[in-house]
């Protein structure tokens, strides 16, 4: 029997196990639109913070005492949906579980056959294929709009969308500045090709986004994709260039005390024009599928694009992998492996 992982609780602050619960899901026969799957790999995601609440958002709450759900690639057990036949591996919504029974509300898609044969791993469709890999190039691509000469700042460089951030805009002639928190995964963010890392553990991040500019030459930054807010939202409008441009992916340092961002250099906005636009990646990702998969595969195949995997085991793992992300426990994609 399948179990999945049941919301109990809404948090108030950071949740703990005290909000989750693992329970048996109902083997019920397979009707008609309906595939029974194996997961073999669950997503845990910020914006999954936000499903916790009891507010209108882009995305539904998650609701008390019923199964979560989430990105997942599952392996096609039985089928009863066209076009899915067992043996088929497939990303889906059904996530937060070991399997069980999902039908059409769970967006399931059929892994490419050429990608698998050529090698890419599934789980990359919940990482670099997928939704962090997709936000990254829409966010720095589409909303932002850069360019090859543009200098960009990424706030948490060492996580899956920054990471990937970090690699799309070098790979287009840019000049990167990462911040992330630690030696290590400062690290790994030069390593990954940024021309500066600023480690926000080690002081204010203006001082070591300013220290970096100095020694790049640079007199200032004409992209920021965030992913934080707080200071380092702070420090992009204190360091911007004249008609810099602003994607608002994330706001992670805000997710769990609801202190409101104090946006100290935001006159900054008017003399500089700057523009800052929030954005959802399914807004725009089906206009551009075809496009990213793309331009994506070929990245990654020719090794311009990477990833490291935070790798947690077992169902019963994925909370603590979830509360992990704040706490800057990944370097990269923190996945489940089942």
């Amino acid at each position: 029997m399948a179990k999945a992982w049941h919301l109990t609780s809404r948090p108030s602050a950071l949740p703990t196990m005290e909000h989750f619960a693992l329970r048996d899901l109902p083997d019920d026969p397979l009707q008609d639109n309906q595939l029974r799957v194996r997961n073999l790999w669950l997503s845990v995601d910020p914006y999954m913070r936000g499903r916790m609440n009891d507010a209108k958002s882009y995305t539904a709450s998650f609701q008390i005492d019923q199964p979560m759900t989430g990105g997942a690639i599952g392996e096609v057990v039985e089928s009863r949906m066209e076009g899915f036949a067992p043996g088929d591996l497939i990303l889906h919504m059904g996530g937060w579980r070991d399997g069980g029974v999902i039908g059409l509300d769970m967006a399931p898609f059929k892994l490419p056959a050429e990608a698998l044969a050529a090698g890419m791993a599934p789980q990359t469709f919940l990482h670099n294929m997928g939704l962090t890999g997709g936000t990254a190039w829409i966010g720095l691509l589409r909303v932002a709009a850069a360019k090859a000469g543009d200098t960009v700042f990424v706030s948490a460089a060492a996580g899956a969308v920054g990471s990937a951030v970090v690699q799309i805009a070098k790979a287009r002639e840019m000049t990167v500045i990462g911040a992330a928190g630690g030696a290590e995964k400062c690290a790994w963010v030069r390593e990954l090709g940024a021309d500066a890392a600023v480690d926000y553990k080690a002081g204010p991040v203006l001082d070591g986004l300013s220290d970096a500019l100095r020694t790049l030459g640079k007199p200032g930054i004409d992209v920021y994709f965030d992913n934080v807010g707080g200071d380092h939202l702070d420090a992009a409008f204190a360091t911007a260039n004249d008609f810099a441009r602003f994607a608002i992916c994330g706001m992670i340092d805000v997710y769990n005390d609801g202190h409101p961002q104090e946006m100290k250099y935001l006159i900054r906005a008017i003399p500089a024009r700057i523009r800052m636009e929030g954005f959802i990646y399914t807004d725009q990702f089906f206009d551009c599928m075809e496009e990213f998969y793309a331009d994506m595969g070929n990245l990654i195949a020719s090794g311009a694009v990477t990833m490291r995997e935070t790798v947690r085991d077992g169902i019963e793992s994925a909370p603590e992998a979830f509360l992990g992300l704040f706490a800057g426990a990944n370097i990269g994609k923190m996945l489940v492996r089942l």
